[in-house]
């Protein structure tokens, strides 16, 4: 039987490669490869092997994926934590580990690390391991598009399956070759692809995912050994692994590990792994904090390559930092030429006492990263530069709060500083100005058409000489103007997270612009009578201080104060409903979680930011509301653990447009729709939900009375 079902398989995975090449060669390449009549049989046939499987792949022509667009990928806490396995770089500790019993051993396959949720046989969620392995990021979209993902599987249980998302060194090469700015590593291509907001694009790079476990607390298998055949005759793909039973040698396990090498295998590797077969077992040994005692991973030492010390290159970055890298003979490593290598700081510089033409040793850290690893001939004949790479002023020398020496230009005026200044001020997450990049900027500047912020909003007296300027066009520059005079209307929240105050970003600019009520002048009022910002939410000391120091640097005001006249913060959206009875999110702690149809991440921020709520990432005690989307993951559960009130984004937008109807509710003798003591709320008339439209709600008090129900549910604590 098993034997069956895995032909089968492979007879639809040759279906699903000989369909889609077939679709390329027709739609793409205008050169079709088979008839129309075959094609249709080639579909109905594998249409027909996924009814009686019970099996449908990712990829299936018979499956119409949507290159579905995000605007951000949204957070999802695990259901249980992601720990690693224990690390060691001696095969003996291997030997150690498997001594007397069964274990296996498979690659360390190297890519992104990705947890699958099934329910009911379909899958429902894809998730990255994320921090820690705690909470990671929701790559649904993305991960439906991999070629080797089973999208229904014959079973009705949940479970959760991990794995890695990686891509093959053939995909590698073939699209590192294609992209103007290539990876360093298939790793990084496999993450930043599965981490795409477009799906569409993810699609195109042959991610693949390889499972290695099986987490149910249903079908989870006695032994390692049936959980991997559990996921094959489900459509996985399983990390390749090599079984030895408790009779195995010291010598057995060397060989086995000696014949395991990472050229001869199609995808990047970084280690082996050995987990014990009896998982019961396994379990019973428990965990750290970090890592699980049943399986241990052994990671391959890094090998040395000699070659010789050249120079180093300098570079500033926005707050005057200056990076080293050492640069030195061209030399591959790991299939790549690899002539550079970051040197973290002025201290291990100074360690490796440089000198022109010195032998040092080359490694690729966790083969990824270059690094130095030592000067065996240590000369100390190098003069480290110590002018700015950008405006030649002599750099200082300063000591981090870690104790460590850095390299700073000290120059207010440096061009390099500016650029940077200037293009964290523009980002889309700040000014929003589309259009403006960094080699835009340093045009600009350069040329002395923009010296402060303020110049940006003056670009049309220069536009003459920006559109004869390489790079520019009358077309390009009116593309410019429109995002830079759309611009001039903006929150103070994004305003404050562009200034570039020191650890005031996205978040705390929402937190001023929540308490300031949008506000630069209040703002600056506040610290102008010494404001105590530590009594803020998430607001320490050091954000306090940095505030006041910036305030008052002459350089930087110099930057800033000249955009005040030429911009204008937005009055919030429906402001007088902080000040009224009629709005329950006022001064409440509010949490979005899921898909929401009319709201991006952002955007949900700022309107509950408009309503005077205090937006939050976390549900807690202190949680007013959940509003819920689509895909709602953790948040709601620990929601209704908590009996936290739940809002779909209907009953919220319900809610929104009978807020705004324009009179009270004494007013309009209704009775209020929030919790009031006595009365029988049950008495209250019911209408379909249908009716529940703000034009409806201003017209009809029926449809009023119903909206008012629903809303009486949530406010007197009923979860539904």
């Amino acid at each position: 039987m098993q034997e069956k079902d895995n032909t089968n398989l492979e007879r639809m995975r040759e279906l699903i490669e000989r369909l889609t090449e077939a679709d390329i060669a027709y739609y793409k390449n205008d050169a079709p490869i088979m008839t129309d009549l075959e094609y249709d049989r080639l579909t109905e046939e594998l249409a027909s092997l996924e009814h009686d499987t019970g099996l449908v792949l990712s990829g299936s022509p018979t499956q119409k994926v949507s290159g579905e667009i995000l605007e951000s990928l949204a957070e999802v806490r695990h259901t249980k934590p992601m720990l690693s396995a224990g690390k060691t770089k001696s095969i003996e500790d291997l030997i150690r580990f498997a001594a007397g019993r069964a274990v296996l051993l498979s690659w360390k396959m190297d890519g992104l690390t990705l947890v699958l949720r099934y329910e009911y046989g379909k899958l429902k969620q894809a998730i990255t391991r994320g921090r820690e392995g705690i909470i990671g990021e929701d790559v649904t979209h993305t991960v439906r598009t991999f070629r080797n993902v089973p999208l229904t599987i014959p079973t009705k249980e949940s479970f959760e399956v991990r794995g890695e998302g990686v891509i093959s060194w053939e995909s590698f090469r073939r699209i590192n070759a294609s992209l103007e700015e290539p990876y360093t590593h298939p790793r990084n291509l496999a993450s930043g692809s599965t981490r795409k907001l477009d799906a569409g694009e993810a699609s195109k790079r042959r991610l693949e995912f390889w499972a290695f476990e099986l987490v149910s607390d249903h079908l989870e298998p006695e032994s390692k050994l049936a959980q991997q055949q559990f996921l094959q005759r489900s459509g996985f793909s399983v990390v390749p692994y090599i079984f030895l039973d408790a009779g195995h040698s010291g010598q057995d396990i060397r060989d086995t590990v000696a014949g395991m090498e990472p050229k001869d295998f199609a995808y990047p590797v970084d280690g082996l792994v050995m987990e014990y077969e009896d998982l019961r077992y396994g379990k019973s040994l428990g965990a750290t904090g970090h890592h699980e005692n049943r399986l241990i991973a052994l990671k391959w030492a890094d090998e040395l390559y000699s070659t010789r010390f050249r120079g180093v290159e300098l570079a500033t970055t926005r707050t005057g930092m200056v990076s080293i890298t050492g640069l030195f003979d061209p030399i591959s490593i790991d299939g790549t030429l690899v002539s550079r290598a970051y040197l973290h700081n002025l201290d291990i510089f100074d360690e490796f006492q440089f000198g022109i033409g010195d032998e040092i040793s080359v490694y690729k850290a966790n083969m990824i990263i270059p690094q130095i690893a030592d000067n065996k001939t240590q000369s100390n004949t190098y003069m480290l530069p110590m002018t700015c790479p950008c405006c030649g002023k002599p750099l200082t020398v300063k000591c981090t709060s870690g104790g460590t020496r850095q390299l700073y230009c000290g120059n207010p005026h440096c061009a390099a500083k500016l650029v940077q200044k200037f293009a964290h001020f523009c980002e889309k997450t700040r000014m929003n100005i589309e259009g403006l990049s960094a080699t835009t900027l340093e045009k600009l500047i350069g040329h002395g058409w923009v010296r402060n912020f303020g110049d940006l909003y003056e670009l049309e007296q220069h536009r003459e000489d920006i559109v004869r300027t390489e790079g520019f066009g009358e077309r390009s520059f009116d593309r410019l103007q429109a995002a830079i005079e759309k611009s001039r209307r903006c929150t103070l929240a994004k305003f404050i997270a562009g200034l570039g105050i020191p650890m005031v970003g996205r978040h705390a600019g929402r937190d001023l612009d929540r308490y300031f009520h949008g506000s630069w002048a209040e703002f600056e009022a506040a610290i102008l009578n010494g404001f105590d910002f530590t009594q803020l939410p998430d607001f320490g000391e050091t954000m306090h201080n940095n505030i006041y120091t910036w305030y008052a640097d002459a350089q930087e005001a110099k930057l800033w104060r000249p955009l005040l006249r030429k911009i204008q913060f937005e009055t919030k959206e429906n402001l007088t409903m902080e000040t009224t009875m009629n709005n329950p999110f006022a001064g409440k702690t509010v949490v979005a979680t899921g898909k929401l149809e009319h709201y991006t991440r952002d955007g949900i921020q700022e309107k509950l930011i408009s309503l005077g709520a205090h937006p939050s990432g976390t549900v807690s005690k202190k949680t007013d509301y959940l509003i819920v989307g689509e895909k709602a993951g953790s948040k709601l559960t620990k929601a209704q653990q908590l009996g936290v009130k739940t809002l779909t984004e209907q009953e919220f937008e319900d809610m929104l447009a009978w807020m705004a109807g324009g009179t009270t509710v004494a007013e309009q003798g209704l009775p209020a729709p929030f919790p009031v003591s006595g009365g029988n709320q049950d008495d209250k008339p019911q209408i379909p939900l249908s009716c529940l439209r703000s034009q409806e709600l201003r017209s009809h008090s029926t449809c009023y009375a119903g909206l008012e129900n629903r809303l009486q549910r949530h406010f007197s604590g009923s979860v539904e």
